[in-house]
């Protein structure tokens, strides 16, 4: 069925070829491509035979991010579009391919001969009920023998699917399913920026956080059809998309880990200070000044990530910064070192009690540990507020 179609000879090239040319695009399937001469030819024929074969108008953009084993050529050869690339990674093959489409709702997928470019009728469906963002769902559709490696099958994509299903709340059960579709407007809006294997992720991730229509859909993934070894690097690729789902959400990387620290460090050393157990009460009274700057670098980060548009807005945080602002963090930062100077003031005077020599470290070291602490506090909301009005001047 599919070795017939190659050009604009044949039958189905010059169907494609009339819709293309009397109506707008409706759907563009874009492949990124790197050397992938083994199997491009098969995926080309399978997407064009799909869209003769449901009378869409469509076309196939092949993405190229620097072939040189004639991959170039095949596409053309086949009357596929090319656009050149020149940027490394897949992310940015990608970005180039969507900023080239005509059509109105985009599929990719990857030119490995994985992913069954003939069978994506369920994503045009649920685009056309109106979805903006497709995914196709691995674990639900089937995986056959040998197409996944048990790694990546047991450990790596569901693990990574799970964070990101707890950070972001995204309701997709496979966040690296190569082969999805959207609407080319809707992604658009997302301004993705990552350039590697972690663009995948940033889609989903943006997605769920900006509210836009999420479906998915059950796919099948077969065995690679290349000879050469995949691009992607199991660990490298692995970290690099962790290490995405983690900054993308300051929440999680420090809000959670530094209000942990904090209340624990405060509620130790409520329950340490009467009692002669030092070195624990110099222990929680650190961990609440780490905590409390942990927290710091979430509000930080939080600001930054807004402002460069890498985040949405946030209500709550709008709320908070309307009640929190230089002068109120100055203030709050004042009181802190006047606790400390009070304290500090109190131990020098049992010093002085003591004529000044030899102390009993259980009935000084609480409080020196309690004025150290407030300045240290004190001195960070000073000077955290500071930044965080720096970061705002373009609010």
């Amino acid at each position: 069925m599919l070795s017939n179609i190659s050009t604009k000879e044949t039958p189905i090239g010059r169907r494609l070829e009339r819709l293309e040319q009397a109506t707008a695009i409706e759907v563009s399937i874009i492949m990124p491509c790197l050397n992938e001469a083994e199997t491009l030819e098969t995926c080309i024929k399978k997407a064009q035979w799909f869209i003769a074969e449901n009378e869409l108008a469509g076309e196939v953009i092949i993405a190229d991010n620097g072939s040189d084993d004639g991959s170039q050529e095949i596409a053309r050869r086949l009357n596929a579009r090319v656009v050149n690339v020149p940027a490394k990674g897949y992310g940015s093959a990608l970005m180039g391919g969507i900023a080239a489409a005509r059509g109105q709702y985009i599929i990719m997928g990857d030119a490995d001969d994985s992913y069954d470019f003939s069978r994506l009728n369920p994503f045009i469906q649920k685009l056309r009920q109106g979805y903006d963002l497709v995914m196709g769902n691995r674990f639900r559709g089937g995986i056959a023998p040998g197409a996944m490696p048990l790694l990546h099958r047991y450990l790596g994509n569901p693990v990574l699917t799970g964070i990101g299903r707890l950070l972001f709340g995204s309701p997709c059960g496979d966040f690296h399913c190569g082969l999805r579709g959207f609407r080319k407007d809707a992604i658009a809006s997302l301004d993705l920026q990552t350039t590697g294997m972690e663009f995948a992720s940033e889609m989903v991730v943006k997605a769920t956080l900006y509210g836009i229509k999420i479906g998915e859909v059950p796919t099948t993934l077969s065995p690679d059809g290349r000879s050469r070894p995949p691009h992607l690097n199991t660990w490298r690729d692995g970290w690099r998309h962790l290490r995405f789902l983690l900054m993308y959400s300051p929440r999680w990387l420090f809000f959670y880990p530094g209000i942990f620290l904090v209340v624990a460090g405060f509620l130790g050393t409520l329950l340490l200070l009467p009692s002669p157990k030092v070195h624990s009460l110099l222990y929680s009274s650190t961990a609440m000044t780490i905590g409390f700057q942990i927290v710091i670098f979430a509000l930080f980060t939080k600001v930054f990530a807004v402002r460069e548009g890498l985040l949405p807005q946030d209500r709550s945080f709008k709320r908070l910064f309307r009640s929190f602002n230089l002068e109120s963090g100055l203030i709050v930062g004042v009181l802190l070192m006047i606790l400390g100077t009070g304290a500090s003031v109190y131990a020098f005077g049992i010093w002085g009690q003591h004529s000044y020599g030899s102390l009993n470290p259980a009935e000084t070291m609480p409080v020196v540990i309690s004025a150290v602490t407030c300045f240290a506090l004190g001195v960070q909301v000073i000077f955290s507020s500071f930044f965080l009005s720096i970061l705002g001047l373009k609010r």
